[in-house]
């Protein structure tokens, strides 16, 4: 038997996610096109690489108990493939036999030829009694262990982001089993008609599209990638979650207590929410500034925007590159951990640490104090994160107005009447199973005077 080239595809990502630290959803497309694949060919290579990412930890609680040694100690590239191997045998409708078989096909293609033998006989040793069992037993098996830990290993996350959405669930921490399943659930694309340059309708009525559930803006892509749409490619449609969408329209929707001149986007790259802003203070005649501390991003934001007017700037935010102008509006989409968009990066979860947020903390309160001395008196700041981590929400956001009579925090649920269930105020906080969309949190902050 020759290896199979979609399950090939898919271990080529995930070796390219370890020992490249590169990302599933860019490295992906390009082992397609290198080995030539599409369609179902195409879909069963992602599912299996993206799956098996998502599910790492379940799996390798599962493996360790059927290997005679420690799992550590099992050779990195027979991890992959022994948990490409579980993936298929637990969580997609491959046939035991297809399953195993194609895995032991892959272990005898790996390293020298002289140890191709014993490494098929490992993983077909391994990968059968993995599938002695079905799918509920391996979970009641991890379950078992009761609390954080074995809710975290049951959904496949680690301990200390389970603890973090608990605290975040606050009393509704009953719903944890549910976010963290929806975190699972692989997301549709998500198009965002970029105002000013495409009718909402008109990407509304395309037929590989469906409307979003909230923002007027949004349609999700049914099928097919985003980069093959017209639309998509002249820059008129971006790819945008809903929840980032909503944050972007809350801020052109509070308001502003006197005649409006001009509008900012702290850490703007790669531009989705500077689009979206830019074109509504075009359409209102205000001007728009971008700010971005890295080149490349800075770039990213310029081809967003298009021929939208607009100023963008390369800088670092917490020394006001901007002197000393003064905004109506601004929104800082802060630097963060990212832990709301867990389902669109199926490897983020073994990257992040604890320790990222003694790094992002302060950032993320420079930002703030960065943005309320350049808001105007009347003017309003939307602080918002792509995480519900109370450490980048809301204890940032009291923290920037302790002790300060300039700023007051306001109530943000106003601002997306059309959402409900957003918390109890005065922030909101968006949720994976709440509202299918990336759990965005953000604030609004209004500069007395």
């Amino acid at each position: 038997m020759s290896v199979d080239p979609a399950r090939k595809a898919a271990f080529e990502v995930l070796l390219s996610v370890r020992e490249e630290d590169s990302y599933a959803n860019l490295t992906m497309p390009g082992v397609l096109a290198r080995m030539s694949l599409t369609g179902r060919d195409a879909g069963f290579a992602t599912e299996l690489a993206y799956g098996t990412l998502r599910w790492q930890g379940f799996y390798d609680a599962i493996l360790t108990t059927c290997v005679s040694r420690p799992w550590v100690d099992v050779e990195p590239s027979m991890q992959s493939v022994l948990r490409l191997g579980a993936h298929q045998l637990l969580n997609m409708r491959v046939p035991s036999h297809a399953a195993v078989d194609s895995s032991c096909e892959l272990a005898r293609a790996l390293g020298s030829p002289g140890g191709a033998t014993a490494r098929a006989g490992f993983a077909n040793a391994v990968l059968r009694k993995v599938s002695a069992h079905d799918l509920q037993y391996w979970v009641e098996m991890v379950e078992s262990a009761g609390g954080i830990e074995g809710l975290a290993t049951r959904w496949s996350h680690p301990a200390w982001i389970v603890r973090a959405f608990q605290d975040a669930l606050g009393e509704r921490r009953a719903e944890l089993p549910e976010l963290l399943a929806a975190d699972n659930e692989p997301a549709h694309p998500v198009l965002v008609a970029r105002p000013g340059r495409i009718d909402p309708a008109a990407l509304r009525a395309r037929s590989e599209v469906t409307p979003g559930r909230y923002s007027p803006l949004a349609a999700v892509l049914l099928s097919g990638a985003p980069d093959a749409l017209d639309i998509v490619r002249s820059g008129a449609v971006g790819v945008q979650d809903e929840g980032s969408q909503l944050v972007a329209l809350a801020m052109t929707r509070a308001d502003v207590q006197h005649p409006e001149q001009a509008w900012l986007d702290i850490c703007a790259g790669p531009g989705g929410k500077a689009a979206v802003l830019a074109g509504v203070a075009a359409a209102r005649g205000i001007s728009f500034m971008a700010v971005e501390l890295h080149p490349h991003r800075a770039h990213l934001v310029e081809r967003a925007l298009g021929e939208v007017p607009a100023e963008i700037i390369v800088g670092d935010a917490t020394t006001a590159p901007w002197g000393e102008q003064l905004f109506d509006r601004i929104l800082i989409d802060a630097p963060c951990t990212g832990l709301g968009a867990l389902r669109r990066r199926p490897e983020a979860r073994w990257r992040k640490s604890p320790t990222d947020l003694s790094t992002l903390g302060p950032l993320q309160r420079g930002l703030l104090k960065s943005a309320i001395a350049s808001t105007r008196p009347g003017g309003v700041v939307i602080y918002a994160t792509c995480s519900p981590h109370l450490a980048e929400t809301e204890f940032v956001v009291e923290d920037a107005v302790s002790g300060r009579q300039d700023v007051a925090i306001e109530d943000a649920r106003g601002l997306l009447p059309e959402v409900s269930d957003v918390g109890e105020g005065p922030f909101v906080q968006l949720w994976p199973h709440r509202h299918g969309t990336d759990a965005m949190f953000f604030a609004l902050l209004r500069k007395i005077g």
